[in-house]
């Protein structure tokens, strides 16, 4: 009996020994590893916020100073200003991109640049539809040429930042705001004339880098300090924050080559006048609710000659679908003079097809 006791004495003693050495292992490799991946990961985030933050400031110094301010004067006094790029500079003309409305209905214009050198621009060509203008100024003026980027390889979510002259050319000329690519090929509808009713369509980048009164014409840049968009236009009201809009690079290029070159914008005109039928005071047989009415026909017009008559609704264009005048007219400028186009219309309740031969206005 005395043997049996000590054996189990024996025995829970080594059970206890094997335990507490387990025990100290356990604790050793928890103090040991543990603190040291968690130090490793908080390190790890801090640096690369570090990274990310630095980039943006050397970007704007790439393009900020081929920003200008452009001022626009009728009949002596200052009558708008905005913001434009120099994107080229060769042949001792450099070259600044802008928006049209900034420089339409004045007398003279003006570019400013970052050294405070103010010089009369010349106007190379402008076009109200695009919404681009080109003047040019003497190359020795020229302080930085803008790099361009590419559009087409932007992506939603990446980085951006626009360099502009909001609201007050003199006091907060090359402000910078940044936010980041909120949208691709957004139609956006717009009003030439300033009435309440649309009658263009634009195709535009969106953005949340804020954009003011002054900001239009001024670069939209990437990262990298590349201009993928000219600043145009943002939408304002009570409800809605953050959305501004440009046009892509490569659109405003292709119109600023052709004024480069001396040519003169010609669209093609069907010679009608019309209404959106959603605007219309009276109802029609025709089992749509959107499309364009047509009120009158010219006279010899290509409208005439393709036999569209008062009353017909268009509600389609090629093969793109027609809810307003504005998309008409986006979808018909398009297309150039000369060319043949397939259009659908409905008459009363028939839905009729006919194709239009397109030619330029009478001047």
């Amino acid at each position: 009996m005395k043997e049996y006791r000590m054996n189990n004495t024996i025995r829970n003693g080594v059970i206890l020994l094997v335990v507490f050495f387990l025990g100290a292992l356990g604790m050793l490799a928890l103090v040991r590893f543990y603190p040291t991946t968690v130090t490793e990961n908080v390190t790890k985030t801090i640096k690369d916020v570090t990274v990310n933050e630095n980039g943006i400031a050397d970007a704007v110094e790439k393009v900020y100073d081929s920003v200008v301010t452009i001022e626009t004067y009728k009949k002596d006094k200052l009558y708008a200003t905005g913001t434009g790029f120099v994107y080229k500079n060769e042949n001792n003309k450099g070259y600044v991109l802008t928006n049209n409305h900034v420089i339409e209905n004045g007398d003279s214009i003006r570019v400013v640049f970052t050294n405070g050198t103010s010089v009369e621009a010349i106007i190379v060509g402008s076009d109200k539809y695009s919404d681009i203008a080109v003047l040019t100024v003497g190359s020795d003026k020229i302080i930085s040429v803008a790099e361009i980027g590419d559009s087409a390889t932007s992506r939603v979510g990446d980085t951006v930042f626009a360099v502009g002259a909001p609201i007050d050319s003199s006091a907060y000329s090359w402000t910078v705001t940044r936010g980041i690519l909120s949208g691709k090929d957004r139609m956006v509808e717009v009003s030439l004339t300033g009435g309440s009713v649309s009658d263009w369509v634009m195709s535009v980048m969106q953005t949340d880098a804020a954009i003011n009164s002054g900001n239009s014409g001024g670069p939209l840049s990437n990262s990298n300090g590349q201009v993928v968009g000219i600043t145009s236009m943002k939408l304002a009201s009570s409800s809605i924050e953050g959305m501004g809009f440009a046009i892509p690079i490569e659109d405003a290029l292709s119109y600023a080559e052709r004024f480069e070159k001396g040519e003169t914008i010609q669209r093609p005109y069907m010679g009608v006048s019309m209404y959106n039928l959603s605007d219309l005071p009276i109802r029609v047989s025709a089992p749509v609710t959107s499309g364009v009415y047509i009120d009158t026909v010219e006279k010899g017009s290509p409208a005439d000659e393709a036999g569209f008559k008062s009353g017909d609704i268009i509600v389609k264009l090629g093969d793109a679908d027609i809810k307003s005048l504005a998309y008409l007219k986006y979808q018909l400028y398009k297309h150039n003079v000369g060319d043949k186009v397939i259009v659908s219309y409905y008459r009363g309740e028939e839905l009729k097809t006919t194709e239009i031969h397109l030619s330029k206005a009478a001047s």
